[in-house]
């Protein structure tokens, strides 16, 4: 496998769950399975062999629905053979809803020890089964179904799911907060006129270890400033972020923590890029100016690419975050990336 360390997914409205699930695991890779050890190489880090993938996936996806139950409990659901809800004008059957049992966990041991013994069912990764279903399933339920309507903001008509190809980023904000808020500015702002009592909008509450990415290309002017991501998706506990891209969704890392804590961390550093279609990319990140010398002189290929390529989704995403940086990539760009 090129990528042992990747999830794979066609594109469809799986791929963004299965970013946040991804992003989880190359955190795990880099920064939490092992004491950090700076003389080993990112590439080293990132080859587990079988074991080490289903910890990783297992893990995560205990991590996130943990998190999502705020550390206190986690719902999980399973299809059993037998239907609850028989099929009729109201409601048609697809061979899962209707079989569902619910497990409740108080403790975060129990539930990776579940998650383990019963990964074959609720893998996200190369099954053809309804593992992506059932941990939307999950995660809603241990969420609560108050809590949604509250997150949502529902009377003003938001959705968790929607007409989206690879996934609505309600579903990514659920999965990566734990609430499934449609604001991305920091904390609360109230938003009213002379004609209206100011109403509260809840975005992001806390930094997480995960951070949040987006660029909707031509839509972007016309986005408002709830639905850009803040300084606390921005700048996460961990340089990793999960990305969306003019609706496509991928996921950017780096190995050095010093990155978010140092500014002298980001002045040059090397960015890497993964998608669940298999899809990797590598580039460095320059943010030091023509003035102090940051343009490569040697490097002409680099300047020539970077030239080309100034105006692709994925650059204006990364300026986002690092707004007048010279990214230069490292061979050529993959096909998949021509959003």
């Amino acid at each position: 496998m090129e990528y042992p360390y990747g999830l794979r997914t066609p594109r469809n409205a799986t791929r963004g769950m299965q970013s946040v699930i991804q992003a989880h695991i190359i955190k795990q890779f880099i920064f939490d399975n092992k004491p950090r050890d700076k003389s080993v190489p990112l590439e080293e880090l990132l080859k587990p062999n079988e074991a080490e993938q289903a910890l990783s996936l297992y893990t995560a996806m205990s991590d996130i629905l943990w998190n999502i139950g705020e550390k206190s409990k986690a719902i999980v659901a399973l299809p059993g053979e037998a239907s609850h809800i028989p099929h009729s004008h109201v409601y048609f059957q697809d061979n899962v809803t209707e079989k569902l049992y619910f497990f409740e966990f108080m403790k975060l041991d129990d539930l990776q020890i579940f998650m383990k013994r019963y990964l074959p069912y609720v893998s996200v990764s190369e099954n053809p089964g309804p593992g992506t279903l059932l941990y939307l399933y999950s995660a809603v339920l241990t969420r609560g179904m108050e809590n949604m309507r509250n997150d949502l903001d529902a009377p003003k008509g938001a959705h968790l799911m929607g007409p989206h190809e690879e996934g609505s980023l309600n579903v990514i904000t659920l999965l990566l907060t734990g609430r499934a808020t449609p604001y991305l500015h920091n904390g609360v702002v109230y938003v009213g006129d002379e004609d209206h009592y100011a109403v509260p909008q809840f975005g992001i509450l806390s930094r997480g270890a995960i951070g949040l990415l987006v660029w909707e290309g031509e839509n972007e002017a016309m986005r408002s400033a709830s639905r850009m991501p803040g300084s606390r998706l921005k700048t996460p506990a961990t340089p990793v972020w999960v990305s969306c891209c003019c609706g496509h969704y991928g996921v950017l890392f780096n190995s050095n923590r010093e990155l978010l804590r140092n500014y002298h961390a980001e002045k040059r550093f090397e960015l890497h890029y993964y998608t669940c279609a298999g899809c990797y990319l590598s580039m460095t990140v320059d943010n030091r100016g023509q003035d102090e010398g940051g343009g490569d002189n040697g490097d002409q290929d680099g300047d020539r690419k970077r030239d080309d390529m100034i105006s692709t989704p994925l650059e204006r995403l990364i300026h986002t975050k690092w707004m007048d940086a010279k990214i230069t990539y490292h061979g050529a760009l993959p096909a998949s990336l021509n959003f």
